[in-house]
């Protein structure tokens, strides 16, 4: 997909905010959508293929958070939430959501431009340049459907970000990752890495394996240095 095709509803009460954001987006070639509320943005996605989602924390009626947990129940489409508060709180409450990215207002377009640029050319890049299956420990990762299964057949979906994450250390296996590293694939390079959101993502894809315990076996710590996958990994066409 040509991301400057690709279409993007915002989800913001502030007129113009939303005013201001489609006028940008359009400008640089983007399809776009808008919606003042939760009400208003399932109508969107209901009547549209959406490639991406910026939305605002607080909203008249269900805030932010709450349609980021109801996206994520039925999409995997990437989610960039917009925050009036520069507290690291809001920012790790929407990522362990399953929000993608964050943008704390006020922000230039130029700065959200790039956001969107980096999570497209990711879930382009997931869709297209992958084997279909990864086989790891109990797992097998399908990296069409963005979904886990394990060896019992569940099947548990992924977020953008978990999917991404989990991806960075199957292509590294066995290998120590640091924090910056994974910041840079998990959030895109325009972002500056924060330890705690970092963690937050590797506690996140942990619980997702199962592997959340004292001392986990699959992700594991490395002090000092950052995390690394302790296994073996197959790829698989079916």
């Amino acid at each position: 997909m040509n991301d400057s095709k690709a279409l993007i509803l915002v989800v913001d009460d502030d007129v113009a905010i939303r005013e201001l954001l489609e006028e940008h987006l359009t400008r640089v070639g983007y399809g776009v959508l808008t919606a003042a509320d939760g009400e208003q943005m399932q109508s969107q996605l209901d009547s549209a293929h959406v490639d991406l989602i910026v939305l605002d924390v607080m909203l008249p009626g269900d805030d932010g958070f709450t349609l980021c947990r109801r996206i994520r129940e039925q999409s995997r489409v990437p989610i960039i939430m917009l925050t009036a508060s520069s507290d690291e709180t809001d920012r790790v409450v929407g990522l362990e959501l399953g929000a993608d990215d964050y943008l704390a207002k006020p922000f230039s377009a130029r700065e959200l431009q790039a956001r969107v640029k980096a999570l497209l050319r990711r879930a382009s890049f997931a869709r297209s340049d992958n084997p279909r299956f990864l086989l790891f420990d109990c797992w097998r990762l399908d990296t069409l459907a963005h979904e886990l299964i394990s060896e019992d057949g569940e099947t548990v979906p992924l977020s953008g970000a978990d999917f991404a994450l989990l991806q960075l250390f199957l292509a590294n296996p066995n290998e120590v990752l640091d924090r910056d590293t994974i910041s840079d694939v998990t959030r895109g390079r325009e972002s500056m890495p924060l330890d705690r959101v970092v963690d937050v993502a590797v506690s996140r894809l942990r619980q997702r394996l199962g592997d959340h315990g004292r001392n986990p076996k699959l992700i594991k710590t490395v002090r000092g240095a950052g995390y690394v996958l302790a296994a073996s990994v197959r790829h698989a066409s079916e």
